[in-house]
């Protein structure tokens, strides 16, 4: 006999650890090209899901055409942040700039200033209380295992087409971000960059073009993880984006920091931790599980589970 709980909650982990695996791909992804951490995409994520919100309460598009949108309105947010907080500290480009430790922490602390403020301007003019999704836009309808023949132990289990939605999206942009990377130009321009900076520009690649294609493909990854998450758990507020934010960046840390499928392998391994746990401590406890995995990678495995030769974490 199978535990239907314990599998319900495998199932419920698995979308919130793909959910943190979007948004941990744009921090992966920044990070291997700039070796900066970017503080503000949980902020990208919130505001993706408050432009699909207007959007969907607005026109009322199919929700395909909306995250196609989302994506879009994603990069331009990806793009308008790398401008803000990240071009002003690549004015020099020298050896001894890049690996300034200086440069890594003013830019660290623009991308939390920029994510402070954006935060409190949403909270100023949208308002601080959770934003009411209409019904017809929620992706809550439940879809029982029993009504596809499933008969036993089995039939009580309920997949929520929100889950199906965000398994989707997951499957069909780390596709698309595995074809981007290793069959595109830009592709082989953000690996270039990642492994060699300097060595990238003295051939001819234009370091400014792949920055901000990096940022554009990460942020409009995490602005998808927000619309699809809001709409499925219905909570759509100014806030909504530090937990996952915090989250992915652990995903982040433990898979290694420049690698990618680390991450979001890690990042499903934490939605799906917190969720079991919720069968042996109580809920508000599950969050201590992604700090404690944090803390013991960080003690055996210095460089992430899936590190290479780059810096310890």
């Amino acid at each position: 006999m199978f535990d239907v709980f314990f599998l319900q909650q495998v199932l419920n982990g698995l979308s919130v650890g793909l959910v943190y695996a979007l948004v941990a791909i744009g921090f992966t992804l920044i990070f291997g090209v700039l070796n900066v951490v970017n503080f503000a995409h949980g902020e990208v994520y919130m505001l993706g899901a408050f432009a699909g919100l207007v959007l969907l309460t607005t026109l009322g598009p199919p929700l395909l055409a909306a995250v196609l949108v989302v994506l879009a309105v994603g990069a331009m947010l990806g793009f308008g942040l790398e401008r803000i907080a990240f071009r002003p500290f690549r004015r020099f480009r020298d050896e001894a700039s890049l690996k300034s430790k200086a440069v890594r922490e003013a830019t660290l602390l623009s991308s939390l200033a920029v994510s402070i403020v954006v935060r409190e301007l949403t909270e100023k003019f949208l308002g601080a209380d959770m934003q009411v999704v209409p019904e017809r836009f929620r992706l809550q309808d439940p879809i029982l295992l029993g009504d596809l023949g499933v008969t036993g132990p089995l039939a009580e289990l309920v997949i929520i087409n929100g889950q199906l939605w965000i398994l989707g999206a997951a499957i069909v942009m780390f596709g698309a971000l595995q074809w981007v990377l290793h069959r595109t130009d830009i592709g082989l321009s953000i690996r270039a960059v990642a492994a060699n900076p300097l060595g990238a520009q003295f051939v001819g690649i234009n370091a400014n073009r792949t920055v901000i294609a990096t940022f554009a493909i990460g942020s409009a990854m995490g602005a998808v993880a927000g619309l699809l998450i809001g709409l499925y758990t219905a909570d759509i507020q100014p806030h909504m984006g530090f937990a996952p934010g915090v989250k992915a960046f652990v995903a982040m840390v433990m898979g290694g920091l420049s690698s990618i499928p680390g991450a979001v392998i890690c990042a499903i391994l934490l939605g799906v931790s917190e969720a079991v746990a919720t069968e042996f401590i109580a809920q508000g406890w599950s969050d201590i599980i992604a700090y404690a995995a944090l803390l013991l990678v960080l003690f055996f495995f210095p460089q992430g589970l899936f590190g290479g030769g780059r810096e310890r974490v």
